[in-house]
């Protein structure tokens, strides 16, 4: 049997092994359309940019393996590109979303469609815009489920409950920065920090706004916990409870407990 003849079989049975693998796996299909929305917190009305309209944005959930193609068409002023924050871009770098880098700006009434595959990855990640400062709106949590029929390495929760942090100005976040570029001083900080979108109860004219989940003694909760704020490092613990990680930057890790987790911004770029 010759060289090529070897080659020829040696690649149809990987093809045979990897078979089940890619079975699994299915496209998912999104669309984002990029839109000034009145949104109110602490009592301040704004228009600000969103993804239908909504703030916090929506979930984009798959599994392992599967392909993702996902429309973003751009209905505002300003220039547009999203970033899938720590996705793994195999062969698919045109799709990271970095404006000026990896692609052009989507301009005002154009559409892009990101088209990459999810490989190697199970947990939590997330999605926010890639120019300027309009990421202290435009994001949303990425949740990576494990492949069908494949069950995660630790206890399987009772509910998963996606925990995004953020940050509410009451001014222009573009108007913050550009003040900040042009003087060479830091930008302004928040008005209040959010747990997906919504202020807490320390801040005025909150108490309506507040996030609030239901739970039942006794059982155990997945929380995916998400650092969307601009620039800051942020602390997170529940009183008079114990957190176990198992997984950080859609890697599972070995399960450690602790009291408090620090979860920095830009983890992984």
């Amino acid at each position: 049997m010759g060289a090529s003849q070897l080659l020829a079989l040696f690649s149809a049975f990987m093809a045979l092994c990897l078979l089940p693998h890619y079975a699994q796996a299915m496209t998912r299909r999104y669309d984002f359309n990029i839109k000034m929305q009145n949104v109110t917190r602490l009592c301040h009305t704004k228009s600000v940019v969103t993804v239908n309209g909504k703030f916090l944005g929506p979930p984009v959930v798959a599994r392992e393996g599967d392909r993702l193609l996902i429309k973003v068409t751009n209905y505002v002023p300003n220039n547009i590109t999203i970033h899938w924050h720590g996705i793994r871009q195999l062969r698919s770098g045109w799709a990271d979303g970095p404006a000026y880098i990896t692609q052009c700006p989507i301009q005002t009434g154009q559409s892009y469609v990101y088209n990459f595959t999810i490989v190697g990855q199970r947990g939590t990640l997330f999605w926010h815009a890639r120019i300027s400062w309009l990421r202290s709106t435009l994001y949303g949590p990425i949740i990576i489920l494990p492949q069908k029929n494949v069950n995660y390495p630790f206890q399987t929760p009772y509910k998963e409950v996606p925990i995004i942090f953020g940050e509410w100005f009451n001014a222009d976040p573009e108007a913050i920065i550009k003040q900040a570029l042009a003087t060479g001083g830091g930008p302004n900080v928040s008005d209040a920090y959010t747990i997906n979108s919504l202020p807490g109860l320390l801040y005025n004219c909150s108490a309506k706004d507040t996030f609030k989940l239901r739970v039942k003694a006794g059982k155990t909760y997945l929380l995916r916990i998400i650092n969307a704020a601009l620039n800051d490092e942020l602390f997170f613990s529940i009183a008079n409870h114990t957190l176990t990680v198992v997984d950080v930057d859609a890697v599972y890790v070995k399960p450690f407990q602790t009291t408090t987790i620090l979860i920095c911004y830009g983890c992984p770029p």
